[in-house]
């Protein structure tokens, strides 16, 4: 018994990402070339963006993640990449005020967005954002390798409403994973600011 025959695939011209041209390979011509490479460069796309206050114009592999264009382009190492698989939330930045893993982010898909790092939390002056402050006075760390990605969860927990007690701030915060197993400081840290309504 022969299996059915697949239809030929659909063309996929995602122009409203960009300027990246993907088309099925066809019996009769090869596939086209990117707009911006050729066969043996790969494409790129341009992205504006806006990190910590600072915006930024600059040519990415469609492929780059979020993570990896405010690591190796912007240089802002504070974010981390731990699992790279969105499981333990070091990545963990804010776009437009909500968190998200910026390992899973394809950097492209926030052309225009407005993002914040760890490096943009702090007042211009070098105050610290309270919750970087409760971390300090909570022993909220320990190696320091999640800290960011705690503490930014932390922000958008306590912004979102779900700081009103420890319960809840160890539910909305299970995503960020402390290997050192400081949570106790992580959790008071939380909870103490979110008892302070931030603006």
């Amino acid at each position: 018994m022969s299996s059915p025959e697949l239809p030929d695939a659909v063309p996929l011209r995602p122009e409203a990402a960009g300027s990246l041209h993907l088309d099925a390979p066809s019996s009769t011509s090869p596939p086209s070339a990117p707009v911006h490479g050729t066969p043996h460069t790969p494409a790129t796309l341009s992205l504006r963006m806006t990190v910590n206050g600072a915006r930024h114009q600059m040519e990415i592999d469609p492929r780059e993640s979020l993570l990896d264009v405010i690591r190796d382009r912007l240089g802002l190492t504070g974010t981390k990449k731990g699992c790279n698989q969105g499981a333990c939330g070091a990545c963990t930045v804010l776009v437009e005020g909500r968190r998200i893993n910026s390992c899973l982010a394809l950097a492209g898909l926030y052309a225009d967005a407005d993002v914040t790092t760890i490096e943009g939390l702090a007042q211009p002056d070098g105050e610290l954002h309270p919750l970087q402050a409760a971390f300090i006075a909570h022993d909220g760390f320990q190696c320091g390798f999640c800290t960011a990605g705690q503490i930014l969860s932390g922000v958008a927990c306590i912004g979102e409403g779900h700081a009103g007690c420890a319960e809840d701030v160890r539910w909305w915060m299970s995503g960020n994973i402390c290997r050192c197993g400081a949570y106790p400081g992580i959790v008071a840290a939380i909870t103490e600011v979110g008892g302070r309504k931030l603006p």
